[in-house]
């Protein structure tokens, strides 16, 4: 999951679509319009010998203000190698606090940031 978090903030395309399980994998990935990511959260993962689900929180810049993406993900291994099989995907604003954490992984205060 980290790798594929890492792969859409750099905009590897060709690395997104190999670890794509081919029965759901897109003919095309474009990510040109693709936000501002500014952190990723695994809040939980399980998984048996041959299928595995994460769970995570991705933040990211959404003009002014701050925008989170929380998916429950189904991964299935074959021949070895993991690969994404689908999503369940929630999205909206995040409207972090005053006193809490910086959404941009800084460690300050979101006052103290980037308020």
């Amino acid at each position: 999951m980290r790798s594929r978090y890492t792969a859409f903030v750099l905009g590897l395309t060709d690395y997104l679509r190999a670890t794509w399980h081919h029965s759901t994998r897109p003919d095309t990935l474009a990510l040109d319009n693709a936000p501002d990511w500014a952190s990723l959260q695994v809040l939980s993962s399980g998984d048996t010998v041959d299928a595995g689900t994460v769970h995570f929180r991705a933040v990211y810049r959404a003009g002014n203000g701050w925008g989170c993406l929380e998916e429950t993900s189904e991964f299935v291994r074959e021949n070895g190698c993991w690969y994404y099989l689908r999503g369940d995907t929630h999205e909206g604003p995040l409207k972090p606090g005053r006193n809490d954490p910086c959404p941009c992984g800084s460690g300050r205060k979101f006052k103290a940031c980037c308020l």
